[in-house]
This record gives structure tokens, sequence and C-alpha cells, in this order.
């Protein structure tokens, strides 16, 4: 299990609220969030109720204000646990339903394109553990968890279009 301390004010301070599993409505906790400590586990954390909106995907560490986190304001409304796995694989096609070129992944990849020479991820497939997707390359933009399973067209993991431009194993690296 992990462990995440949301505190209302930058530094650290303010009212705070620990947790240490999924919560779908932070709203009673906490008016906004603009300091985090996590100390254990990786979370992600979404800035709407029920998992919904931007997600941002936080490991071990202090994030001593919201941009710390590539968050874009003050408000976190709901969070989840990632589980730990020790094996990630992943599968990228070029196209949707699984079609075209099929690339694999076990390792963090900061540039698609770069290794690639893809612009765009129509569809993918978790095979093992939890990744993060983000729209730009070096862990930049928008960020999407992968969960094991099928994700056949780019609105299946959240995205309105189909740019990737790196992924993320979710592991904690201490």
């Amino acid at each position: 299990m992990g462990k995440i301390t949301f505190y209302e004010d930058r530094g650290f301070k303010g009212r705070c609220y620990e947790c240490s599993s999924d919560c779908p409505n932070l709203q009673p906790y906490f008016s906004r969030c603009n300091s985090i400590r996590v100390d254990s586990g990786c979370w992600m954390l979404y800035e709407r109720p029920n998992y919904q909106g931007h997600q941002y995907f936080l490991r071990r560490g202090e994030y001593p204000d919201y941009q710390q986190w590539m968050g874009l304001s003050d408000v976190v409304r709901s969070c989840h646990t990632i589980p730990y796995t020790s094996s990630h694989r992943l599968r990228l096609y070029e196209r949707d339903d699984y079609r075209g070129l099929v690339y694999e992944l076990t390792e963090d990849c900061p540039g698609i394109h770069d290794r690639f020479r893809l612009h765009e991820i129509y569809s993918l497939h978790v095979l093992e553990g939890c990744w993060v997707l983000y729209e730009m390359p070096n862990y930049r933009g928008r960020q999407y968890l992968l969960r094991p399973g099928d994700y056949r067209r780019y609105h299946d993991w959240g995205a309105m279009d189909a740019k990737v431009g790196s992924l993320k194993r979710a592991i904690d690296l201490y």
C-alpha cells in the first residue's frame, strides 16, 4: 500500500489530508491542493471526482507546489494507488484495432518519435504492468494511466487524438 499527503498550501503548509487507498472524492477533505508528499507507492491524481479529468502521475517524493507534478491548477479531486508489478510489457500499433506495424516496449521511452519514427499511436495492448502515456516527448503534456488491457482506439485511454510522445512504467524507482 502507498501513502500520500495532500496540503492546501505550498511548501507542505496549511490543512492536510493523509490517504493510503483509492479515493473517488477528496472534496470533503480539502478545498485546494498546492503541495503533496508521497511517502510510498505510485499514485495517479485526477482533477475531478470519480477519476475524471486531467491525470497526474506521482511517485515517491516531495512536490512543494502543483507545478512540480505538472498540474494545471491547484485542483485535485480523486486519486488511485497504482499496484506494484515487477514486469512491464506494452505493444504499440500504428493503426486502430491493432493494425499496421507493431512495436513492443518493456522499458521507459522518452521519445516515441525518436525511437520508432511515429508521431501517433492509434491502439495499444498493455500486456503487463501499468504505464503512463504522455502526449509529448520527455514525459510532458497530458498524462494517461494505462492498466493491463486492450485499447483499440485512442479514445479508449481517454485521449482526444492519437499523439503519443513518451511512455513511462508506473513504478517507484526507490
